[in-house]
């Protein structure tokens, strides 16, 4: 059977070199790869001047320097019949998806994170009615799918998305639980809440350590409790740091549907969140909800580091999405 053409465009910044192709976000790898099994995907983006750490395998490819080379390939591929995967809004995706509009194309919206929160955060208040006017208009003519209820009101396909295979839940080693050891994944900023931890971390009076893991140009921790290995690449590297760390910290204040929840579990590992995103348990066990301050976070850590056995047991019981089965269902919608 032919496979659909299927265009994605997201604001994601894409180095090139050499006919290779690299970005940071593990998820604009995972998706577009996944996706290309059922469709002859296109993946349009913004060009970016420093290799990320994962090398994207898709054989068409667009990089764009500015907003008029993004439109300019966006256009050019309105000669053939595709449809239209946009993830995430953004200034790019937001006028990409209006002159989708006007030439009547058939658009699929994919939101995997909060906007609205994330643009409180990064840059002010003041902003979120700048993405909610992006957002009402980009979903009234488009088809949503969410990873989180929480993302919209208004109809749409709700999905659960994971970056898991069989390998994540296989062998997890065992830990020693004398002390706290904890791991940090994600990006090293503001709205991820991990300078805001790492202060608590400093103030409390638990024994143990802090592993930080992301991308980050200028981030220098500056005790020696706390490690920072940077960017990690590859699923086994990240697999065996997690089952180096007894508890899994994850201190946002606003998340979509965030995969270090699962990868935690999957190697057993249980998690601490705090109040602002307790939405994400969703019934899953070895998740923990605590307030945002040293007090709690010590009668938590020490609550799990006591009852660490019982716990793992709770987390084998947990049916975990897998990568396989989130794309099934992207495609599912795309091709209905």
């Amino acid at each position: 059977m032919k496979k659909e053409n299927l265009v994605i465009l997201n604001n994601e910044k894409i180095f090139k070199k050499n006919e290779k192709y690299y970005c940071d976000n593990l998820d604009l790898k995972v998706v577009p790869e996944g996706l290309n099994n059922f469709f002859n995907v296109k993946f349009i983006a913004r060009s970016s001047k420093q290799k990320g750490g994962q090398e994207l395998n898709l054989l068409n490819i667009c990089v764009s320097k500015n907003i008029f080379e993004f439109l300019k390939n966006l256009l050019k591929t309105f000669k053939y019949k595709n449809k239209y995967l946009i993830i995430s809004i953004t200034p790019y995706t937001f006028i990409a998806s209006l002159f989708l509009f006007v030439f009547r194309k058939k658009i699929y919206l994919y939101l995997w994170s909060d906007g609205k929160e994330e643009w409180k955060h990064l840059i002010g208040s003041w902003s979120v009615w700048i993405y909610q006017g992006m957002y009402e208009i980009c979903s009234s003519f488009s088809e949503l799918i969410v990873c989180n209820p929480r993302l919209t009101r208004k109809k749409s396909h709700l999905i659960s998305i994971s970056r898991l295979d069989e390998e994540w839940k296989k062998n997890p080693k065992k830990i020693s639980c004398d002390s706290a050891k904890f791991l940090y994944v994600g990006r090293v900023s503001k709205e991820k809440g991990i300078f805001d931890f790492m202060e608590i971390f400093n103030k409390n009076n638990l024994k143990g350590s802090l592993t930080i893991v992301g991308n980050s140009k200028n981030f220098k921790p500056d005790k020696p409790q706390i490690v920072y290995l940077g960017y990690v690449s590859g699923d086994k590297t990240l697999r065996n740091i997690y089952d180096n760390h007894n508890i899994t910290i994850l201190p946002s204040y606003t998340e979509g549907y965030p995969y270090v929840v699962d990868e935690s579990l999957a190697r057993v590992r249980p998690v601490i969140i705090f109040e602002e995103i307790s939405y994400v348990v969703n019934n899953k066990k070895g998740i923990f909800v605590c307030k945002r301050n040293a007090e709690s976070v010590v009668k938590t850590t020490n609550f799990i580091l006591n009852n660490y056995d019982k716990i793992q047991r709770e987390i084998r019981e947990n049916n975990l999405p897998t990568k396989k089965s989130m794309l099934k269902q992207i495609s599912d919608i795309i091709s209905e």
